[in-house]
């Protein structure tokens, strides 16, 4: 019986560790999405201060895009700055930014002094928009093609390793799905 009660807490305690272990392995960038291959939520974004106008889902259509979520209170954002900074400036891809739980204002300050990368952006205050794509942690970025529909979802700061090796052919395969066959 005494063998019995140290056997049963062993046990459990294996159980636990191994479940800790396998969350522990997942990997966090990779989070998997129910959204994947449906449509991209409706939004309804503010404008921001000197940067034109808000964009809606509608203007996400008949191209590949990336929308990223960041916020000027969020020290990763400003990690993977410097990338989106690279890829807006390359052009491959067009880059929609939408400011989360922050003020129109900081937002735009923000982007005025470490530079905008966006070829839209658009405020999220309250977080209402963000919720619809199941957003955890700023940043995050989104893959959606031409059909509107989100075909990849990134969580955390994107670098320049995951860009050349994963993101950057995902958008390449999905423009070479639009373009005729020569």
């Amino acid at each position: 019986m005494k063998r019995l009660l140290l056997i049963i807490p062993l046990g459990l305690f294996i159980i636990v560790a191994l479940f800790a272990v396998r969350g522990l392995s997942l990997d966090q960038q990779n989070l998997p999405s129910v959204l994947i291959d449906k449509p991209a939520p409706d939004l309804e974004l503010a404008d921001m201060p000197g940067l034109g106008n808000a964009f809606t889902t509608e203007e996400l259509k008949g191209q590949v895009t990336l929308v990223n979520i960041f916020g000027s209170w969020c020290p990763s954002c400003r990690l993977e700055h410097s990338l989106l900074m690279q890829i807006g400036a390359e052009d491959e891809v067009p880059l929609y930014g939408i400011n989360w739980i922050d003020t129109p204002q900081r937002g735009a300050d923000w982007l005025a002094q470490w530079g905008n990368p966006y070829d839209k952006v658009g405020n999220d205050a309250a977080g209402r928009n963000i919720i619809q794509f199941g957003v955890t942690a700023a940043p995050e970025t989104f893959l959606i093609d031409q059909e509107g529909r989100i075909r990849y979802r990134h969580a955390g700061p994107l670098t320049p390793d995951f860009w050349e090796k994963t993101l950057r052919p995902m958008v390449q395969e999905l423009q070479k799905r639009d373009r005729p066959e020569s």
